[in-house]
């Protein structure tokens, strides 16, 4: 008879309004102790999301007002380790404005800040007239095989996402579907921007350019920028990656959903050999 705990169905747990307690599945790939920088920022999104509700909710009638704003641009500076813990999240408007406004949003753990994410909303408009320029729309997820992720990275997180590569993932070079049966946070509907951004931290582990036994490259930074709102369960991530000869290195991503592409996204990565045994 099995006697353990239940399987959290969730990445995140709500503790209060600003701390959210994560579960096995947001455990990190480079350490399991770690959390995972994809469902943080998706939570990021959440609670910047409902910042922007309260603020201008109605408590007389309890009916949100709906500003015409949506994020254009959102980038996460990660400042430290990010200890597999509970974490809060404070949120503040940082300009206000009827057309663009930008957000602030802050992660503690165990009172000391490890990202900070900034966000720029924009008024939307029916700009449909002049839209142009984006990539081609990629193959839809159900016309290719899943990749098992996981035989390549530890850790809960890697284990609950499904991967579909367009193709077999080369180095430095993978177009991929991910997506995961997930809630992000326990009990509550998340936007489809949230769950999407959720997920977008994956690219810099879908086209390894070394293997991760050997390297060590994780990113200092993630920065998204948005020409459309993404929609639907999976987000497409057509990355590559670059080394360079001095340690540093990035990862570009072209972002998809379903319908077509929605923007890019870029990842500053740190590139060190993994430490040897016993030095």
């Amino acid at each position: 008879m099995n006697t353990g705990a239940p399987v959290p169905d969730s990445y995140y747990e709500r503790i209060d309004e600003h701390r959210y307690k994560p579960t096995v599945h947001a455990s990190g790939a480079w350490d399991p102790d770690e959390l995972h920088f994809s469902p943080l920022g998706g939570l990021v999104v959440h609670a910047i999301e409902r910042h922007l509700a309260d603020r201008t909710t109605d408590r007389t009638t309890d009916r949100t007002t709906d500003t015409g704003l949506v994020i254009g641009r959102i980038s996460f500076d990660i400042l430290g380790r990010l200890a597999l813990d509970e974490c809060e999240i404070q949120v503040e408007t940082v300009r206000p404005g009827r057309t663009i406004e930008l957000i602030e949003a802050t992660v503690l753990v165990a009172d000391r800040a490890v990202v900070r994410a900034r966000a720029w909303l924009l008024a939307a408009l029916d700009t449909s007239a002049v839209a142009g320029g984006a990539p081609a729309p990629l193959a839809p997820p159900d016309e290719v095989a899943p990749w098992d992720m996981a035989s390549l990275w530890p850790g809960g997180y890697i284990a609950s996402v499904e991967v579909r590569p367009l193709a077999p993932p080369q180095p430095g070079r993978t177009t991929a579907w991910i997506s995961t049966a997930l809630d992000l946070v326990a009990g509550e509907s998340a936007s489809p921007l949230a769950s999407y951004v959720g997920l977008v931290d994956t690219a810099n582990g879908i086209a390894v350019r070394q293997p991760p036994t050997a390297w060590m490259y994780p990113n200092v930074d993630l920065t998204l920028h948005l020409y459309r709102q993404p929609e639907g369960r999976w987000t497409g991530l057509d990355t590559t990656v670059v080394f360079g000869g001095t340690g540093h290195g990035v990862t570009s991503t072209v972002l998809h959903d379903v319908t077509g592409p929605v923007g890019s996204a870029h990842q500053m990565l740190t590139v060190r050999p993994q430490p040897t045994a016993g030095a």
